[in-house]
């Protein structure tokens, strides 16, 4: 009986720190917006241009779409993932990437895109955002550049690139780690990880952006960034129990299948809608995208003929998403060609680091930083090689395999560099912070063992003997919550 009154106890006092520590959260950006607000001694937010473009409608049109699209991919990385854990996760599974949308939504309102996009220093925006302040109808300027859509919709766009960024962590840490920590570490690594390392690469006065490093679409900023923070997760947390003659194959391919689709759709709104316009830039992005993504899929699939002699569906996913993964950075400065060659590398890259996992020990469940961490490296150094003056005036140093010298493949170097930096240091300090205030990062063994759905959530993905998703007795519609779930496998805030 003590024994239970202590778990309860525990529980308890977890729960009420973590309640504590969001609402503080909240309420200090608040706090902080409100005073933007108020104090008339807050500098004003820096003029957008002498003279401010004109809206256009069709770049308006284009950009929403291209943001409705980023947001669809956040439900697609739902089911990619989703099809290739153990049932009796799914529903964690998906949670993780669903819940993303309002915790850094509401984050990125208050705080999160003023620390990205704000004028401030070379390594992190200033407050003049905040609470979306001076943040309206009109159009606006962003490191020289004059837009021709509201500044709204620019700060939309990106707050896509900014939920499913710490999304694409789960995918490491699927089946074992607490979903009331999963929750407030993204909420902590979306304002300490993701928004200095986008206002480094993008936003006004960035340290990337003024060196001159390329990042046309977040080769950086989300796929290394949030493949290195996925490994330093994934190894503090430790490996998943499991028992020896368990099966733990995906437990749903067609779901993995349909998230592949939707990611390969969404994506062109992520790499063509950074074009920031309808024109030949957006429909060169869109192009490379479509043609990286089919040769690494098309790749990876003649590697796994050669090599286990039978080309498998989750491959071909993998490969495609690595494709598309590794032509994010390059995709609005370089050319078909340079697509092929890049789609085409990264299969191999990653392929080999998939078959290396086992014999370092570590365990990404689903292969987080082999697809999105060194498919972003490789792209991000490819962009080095084949960017091309003809592609985009932006670009100042043709590619190393195009004579213009090692210039600017350095400088993509640098960038790498520090992606890698940021994501690594700062998950590992706001884990182990976390495994502090929270009481564990990992859900207890019993709780594992039952599988994330029940003990995290008090549902079940899949009808059982019931018939229905929910576990006999938890209802919400008068039942009483877990009056009939074995206490092993209740919610942990029931226990």
């Amino acid at each position: 009986m003590l024994s239970l009154v202590t778990r309860a106890f525990t529980a308890s006092r977890v729960h009420a720190m973590t309640v504590t520590l969001l609402t503080t959260l909240v309420w200090v950006f608040a706090a902080a917006a409100f005073a933007q607000d108020a104090s008339p001694s807050a500098p004003p937010a820096p003029a957008a241009a002498p003279a401010p473009a004109e809206i256009n409608t069709g770049d308006t049109a284009w950009m929403l779409v291209s943001a409705a699209l980023v947001l669809f991919m956040t439900p697609g990385l739902a089911l990619f993932y989703g099809g290739m854990v153990r049932g009796k996760n799914i529903l964690n599974i998906l949670m993780q990437s669903f819940v993303a949308m309002s915790v850094i939504t509401v984050l990125w309102v208050l705080i999160g895109y003023s620390l990205a996009f704000a004028p401030g220093g070379d390594f992190i925006g200033g407050m003049a955002y905040t609470g979306l302040k001076d943040v309206g109808q009109g159009t606006f300027a962003l490191n020289g550049t004059n837009y021709t859509f509201p500044h709204q919709v620019f700060m939309i766009f990106q707050l896509m690139f900014a939920i499913i960024t710490p999304a694409l962590i789960s995918g490491a840490i699927a089946e074992r780690m607490k979903f009331s920590a999963y929750v407030v570490f993204i909420a902590l690594w979306s304002l300490l990880a993701y928004a200095p390392m986008a206002h480094m690469v993008w936003g006004e006065g960035g340290y990337l952006f003024e060196l001159g490093a390329l990042d046309f679409a977040g080769g950086t900023v989300v796929h290394i960034l949030s493949g290195i923070s996925a490994l330093v997760l994934a190894i503090l947390l430790g490996k998943r129990r499991m028992e020896r003659a368990e099966d733990l194959r995906p437990h749903n391919l067609p779901m993995t299948l349909i998230g592949t689709g939707i990611l390969w759709f969404g994506w062109f709104g992520f790499n063509a809608g950074s074009a920031g316009a309808s024109g030949g830039l957006a429909g060169n992005a869109f192009v490379v995208t479509h043609i990286a993504a089919a040769v690494a899929g098309l790749t990876w699939l003649l590697i796994e003929w050669v090599v286990l002699k039978q080309p498998t569906a989750l491959g071909w996913a993998t490969g495609a998403v690595a494709g598309l993964v590794a032509i994010t950075p390059a995709s609005g400065f370089v050319g078909p060609m340079a697509a092929i060659a890049i789609g085409c590398g990264v299969s191999f890259i990653s392929y080999l680091a998939i078959k290396m996992k086992a014999r370092l020990g570590y365990d990404d469940t689903l292969d987080v930083f082999a697809v999105h961490c060194l498919g972003g490296i490789w792209g991000a150094l490819a962009t080095g090689l084949f960017a091309d003056k003809a592609v985009n005036a932006a670009v100042t140093n043709q590619g190393l395999l195009l004579g213009g010298g090692p210039t600017l493949f350095v400088k993509q170097l640098i960038g790498v560099v520090i992606a890698l930096a940021v994501g690594s240091i700062m998950t590992f300090v706001i884990a182990s912070i976390l495994k502090v205030v929270m009481g564990g990062l990992r859900a207890d063994p019993a709780a594992e063992d039952a599988g994330l759905d029940l003990s995290q959530h008090g549902e079940v993905g899949y009808a059982g003997a019931t018939g229905g998703s929910e576990p006999v007795g938890h209802g919400g519609h008068g039942t009483a919550a877990h009056a009939a779930t074995p206490s092993a496998l209740q919610p942990e805030t029931a226990r």
